[in-house]
């Protein structure tokens, strides 16, 4: 059996008529997912936002999207997700390059972020990418047996791309 060829894809800013395909996705993904209301509220307040889409077979999908909000010297990634039928092909990793693009263009030196505890594999993404540990959120996220902690990831954005 083959693995599956990374597809064609296309990056776009988010819009509200994107809201419902990113809801579905993220109750797909998340045990405890993000309501509707999170995202709007954030294109709203004007944060960078963006959807990504593949195309396999002439079908076209939404895939994934990042949430990202600028402060000072600091861009805060909020949520990034890839659908979970697309995982495992690097849409991740592009998702993480525009990310890390939108804090260059914005010129601020610094990406934020906060993952669970025990997302492993996200954790070994983030630090595959670059990021390091750089702190601890007790009781940060819900989890089935009350709160579970998050750990502080911080990229700094003043060298080359990736």
């Amino acid at each position: 059996m083959s693995a599956r060829p990374k597809p064609v894809q296309t990056r776009r800013g988010m819009t509200v008529r994107d809201v419902d395909a990113v809801v579905d996705i993220e109750a797909r993904a998340y045990s405890f997912p993000w309501s509707r209301g999170n995202f709007i509220d954030s294109l709203a307040a004007g944060y960078g936002a963006e959807v990504l889409h593949v195309m396999e077979a002439g079908q076209v999908t939404l895939a994934g999207y990042f949430v990202a909000m600028p402060g000072v010297d600091e861009l805060h990634l909020l949520n990034i997700t890839v659908a979970p039928d697309w995982q495992g092909l690097g849409l991740g990793w592009g998702l993480l390059q525009a990310v890390e693009l939108m804090g260059r263009q914005r010129g601020l030196p610094r990406l934020f972020l906060e993952v669970r505890q025990s997302n492993h594999r996200a954790r070994a993404l983030y630090r595959r990418f670059g990021f390091s540990e750089v702190g601890q959120r007790r009781g940060y996220y819900p989890a089935p047996a009350g709160r579970e902690d998050a750990v502080v990831m911080r990229l700094d954005c003043e060298g080359g791309a990736r």
